[in-house]
């Protein structure tokens, strides 16, 4: 097999280019030399180190080889790739109409008010009105000891006539010093003419969504009207009731309005960043997309306002997977109910500072909704008085998808396929699956996000390198595995974050090993493989593939060593 003598060459132009001092023509520095022979030294010795293995192999194990690649492999490889590019072509449909949905409300200026009915609410915030409907707002809460004065506080600051407005915190922590000073913080807040609830629980069956069930059991809450929702690291604006609940009063078919979610922490690290891009995205084309055209989208599970009576007939909180939120939704857009996304109602909130929170958060949020269509599809197809239109939407568009074929696509096709391909030279994937398809929905996901484009490559090393552990997530949904119920509660630290893990039966937090705690196995284990397929590209190849490979390798590596995010000491 005859070594490639342009790759090489193209590294020696690539980082000439960038080495190159600028005004400089016709002499190169000291640095632009030294880097040119480390260049020109690394890949030779690739070239060599890739050469030396292949010679070793003895013939007839190298023509075996060859025979059972063309037999057994190639084909199988062509499969695959047909199938990639099949479900590319399927993701790029749904992300040119989703964003195209969006830039037209954007550029028309659609805004909610022109769609649905809105006038300001009459009355006296100081004396308080009747004409205000009562309003609860509930506060999930698990040990959250370093946000809780927050939450509350804003929440208790709401304009909204007091005598109107009903506080209710479900504190389900188990830390009892944690309990207390909670409970006290309602008692301040209860002293000063806030009509405000401590309520607890002796277990903690079904989490969150078996807190919210509980809770709007109670019997003073029958006399709420809608219900409002605030985990614990979300701080609302003082107006957030005022603008949101005069949709709800005015549009009798809305069931639900969707505040946007800001962040107080995104400049943390550059992997607070990175999500910063990916829930803008979520919420300025997903979202808005929903919103402008269907009319669903699915509950985010904070900084939302419920119509109750939508809730009761949707059949309440349901703890059957991770995703109670979502849950809720489908369940009431089937009962014919409309959700609306008001993108300009922000409330604040905290992104994950540590990694491997942010692992736990991404397992259970995809592996939710990937369990919740295996819950829920036939009920869904089945459905009567729902459009044909209405149960595609919900099974192609909305699961199938945003919530597989997204994740599997992005890391079979760009960091198993395209990488094992370069090994298989009787496979030969075409430009546009490679290179135009992943071009446009980057550039979609970069015109909504202006300001972060510098992030933009970060953004695709990093997200790969997650989509490795959201295709896992995704398939053990779908079959219902071991982890398909797990919760991770994350307790807010001022902008990092310490994830504890709560198995259904155990509510004791498991430590990690530290090695395992630091090192991350299967990211390494698949920067090696990488490593291995970039550099007998270099060696062998007709293309430019290992360039990508080897960044993503880079990418694997550092997520597998533990170098991103904030790290959070266990002691």
């Amino acid at each position: 097999m005859e070594g490639r003598t342009l790759g090489p060459a193209f590294l020696v132009l690539l980082v000439s280019a960038a080495a190159a001092p600028a005004g400089d023509s016709g002499r190169e520095s000291p640095a632009a030399n030294g880097v040119l022979f480390l260049a020109v030294s690394i890949s030779r010795g690739v070239q060599s180190m890739v050469v030396s293995a292949d010679r070793m192999l003895p013939s007839r194990y190298r023509a075996v080889w060859v025979a059972f690649r063309k037999a057994v492999i190639a084909p199988a490889m062509r499969a695959a790739v047909a199938l990639s590019l099949v479900l590319s072509v399927m993701l790029l449909a749904e992300v040119v109409f989703m964003s195209f949905v969006s830039l037209a409300v954007k550029l028309f200026r659609l805004k909610p008010e022109k769609r649905y009915k809105w006038e300001a609410i009459s009355g006296d915030l100081e004396t308080g009105s009747s004409d205000y409907p009562m309003v609860l707002v509930q506060i999930p809460m698990y040990n959250e000891k370093e946000v809780y004065k927050l939450s509350i506080g804003a929440t208790c600051g709401l304009s909204w006539p007091s005598d109107r407005l009903i506080v209710q915190v479900l504190d389900d922590s188990t830390d009892p010093e944690i309990k207390d000073l909670v409970e006290l913080e309602c008692k301040i807040w209860a002293s000063k003419g806030m009509n405000i609830m401590y309520e607890v629980r002796d277990n903690r069956k079904g989490y969150k969504a078996g807190a919210l069930k509980e809770g709007i059991e109670h019997t003073y809450v029958h006399q709420c009207d809608y219900l409002v929702i605030f985990d614990a690291d979300f701080q609302p604006e003082s107006d957030f009731l005022v603008r949101a609940i005069p949709f709800l009063v005015h549009n009798p078919k809305l069931a639900l309005v969707q505040a946007r979610w800001e962040f107080v922490n995104p400049n943390e690290c550059l992997m607070t960043r990175i999500q910063r891009m990916t829930l803008d995205y979520h919420f300025k084309v997903e979202q808005e997309a929903g919103s402008s055209t269907y009319s669903f989208f699915g509950f985010n599970g904070t900084g939302g306002v419920w119509r109750i009576s939508a809730i009761k007939e949707a059949g309440g909180w349901n703890d059957r997977t991770t995703v109670e939120d979502m849950d809720l939704a489908v369940r009431a857009s089937l009962k014919g109910w409309k959700f609306l996304y008001v993108g300009d109602l922000k409330v604040k909130s905290e992104l994950p500072g540590s990694f491997a929170a942010y692992r736990h958060q991404q397992h259970r949020w995809t592996c939710g909704a990937s369990n919740l269509l295996r819950k829920s599809a036939f009920e869904i197809w089945t459905t009567k008085g729902v459009s044909l239109w209405k149960k595609l939407y919900l099974l192609y568009s909305f699961f199938f998808v945003r919530k597989v074929v997204a994740h599997i696509v992005t890391f079979a096709l760009y960091c198993v396929i395209i990488p094992a391909s370069v090994l298989v030279p009787e496979i030969s994937i075409p430009t546009w699956g490679v290179v135009f398809i992943p071009t446009t929905i980057t550039i979609l996901n970069a015109i909504r996000n202006i300001s972060s484009i510098h992030v933009i490559p970060f953004w695709i090393l990093f997200e790969n390198v997650m989509a490795m552990h959201r295709v896992k997530a995704t398939i053990v949904g779908l079959w219902e595995g071991g982890s398909a119920n797990e919760w991770v509660v994350t307790e807010k630290l001022g902008g990092t974050i310490k994830e504890k893990l709560l198995p259904e039966t155990n509510l004791i937090e498991k430590a990690s090993p530290k090695l395992s705690h630091r090192f991350y196995f299967p990211e390494l284990g698949f920067a090696f493989f990488l490593v291995l397929c970039a550099s007998y590209d270099l060696t062998y190849g007709a293309d430019y593939y290992f360039i990508y490979i080897y960044l993503q390798s880079i990418a694997f590596l550092i997520v597998g060593l533990g170098y991103v995010g904030t790290f959070i000491s266990s002691s």
